[in-house]
């Protein structure tokens, strides 16, 4: 009797740590809480899966709890843009070369057991746009020419989100970089995705954008040129716990490969 109670006890140990083994053999992939970042988490999973990876996804996060969870091991994947790791994470304020501060953040997070593996030609940046018809009419085609027709008293409207008034990479300067100031009643703060409305109905006349959001030439809206590069790198790439990578190696090549297809 005690040698079957013995046995039985044995098998619920062995389950139990086989269980934790499958479990951890199980890539979580994850994602942050707007569409890019859920549109990417979707692909990483099925690629994945794909290649016979068993793959857990677990999207729309909070880009703070996201980061946290990486780093405390719940999340195994997901694709972070330098800008962020940079400023929000590892607080640098300098400006930076894409490629500086590619090598600056693959280093401030490997000792953090994060690896960042090769970046996409995708660059979610910030940009500020307008309707291409305005644009043209008005010559202005960088944000120098913008802040020239600011100057020279145009009143035009910008429509941005109330973080970007606030950022170290925000409104205030890149109005300094730049040299030329909105005044307090030509910013109108709004929600990130009504920008693209106000600006497509004509209530702004300048609007706050990501660079790689399809509704800029879908509604025929022009990026102005950053041309002085205000504007951090925020190149989207794949970063890896340095665990899961260890214990998986082939994703580097993997997620390099996919990483290397996609642009804005």
């Amino acid at each position: 009797m005690k040698i079957t109670t013995i046995l039985k006890s044995l098998s619920a140990v062995l389950l139990l740590s086989t269980m934790g083994l499958a479990q951890a053999d199980k890539l979580v992939v994850g994602g942050k809480n707007f569409t890019e970042q859920q549109v990417m988490a979707a692909i990483t999973t099925q690629y994945l899966q794909a290649k016979g990876f068993k793959v857990d996804k677990r999207a729309g996060l909070g880009s703070t709890v996201l980061r946290k969870a990486q780093e405390n091991g719940q999340v195994d994947i997901y694709w972070e843009y330098i800008g962020t790791s940079l400023i929000t994470f590892n607080k640098i304020t300098e400006r930076l070369s894409a490629e500086d501060g590619y090598a600056k953040v693959k280093t401030l997070d490997a000792a953090k057991g994060l690896v960042w593996l090769t970046p996409s030609r995708a660059n979610n940046t910030y940009a500020l746009a307008m309707r291409r018809a305005e644009a043209q009419a008005q010559g202005i085609e960088t944000l120098s020419d913008l802040a020239r027709a600011i100057n020279d008293g145009n009143d035009l409207l910008l429509a941005c989100n109330a973080e970007f008034a606030a950022r170290p990479d925000g409104l205030q300067p890149l109005q300094e970089t730049y040299g030329f100031t909105f005044k307090r009643s030509q910013i109108k703060r709004m929600d990130s995705g009504l920008t693209y409305q106000a600006l497509r109905e004509g209530q702004v006349s300048v609007a706050l954008v990501f660079a790689t959001d399809g509704r800029i030439p879908a509604f025929d809206f022009v990026a102005l040129q950053d041309d002085l590069g205000f504007f951090p790198d925020y190149a989207l790439a794949p970063v890896v716990r340095a665990q899961t990578l260890a214990r998986n190696p082939e994703l580097e090549s993997l997620l390099n490969e996919l990483s290397g297809r996609l642009d804005d």
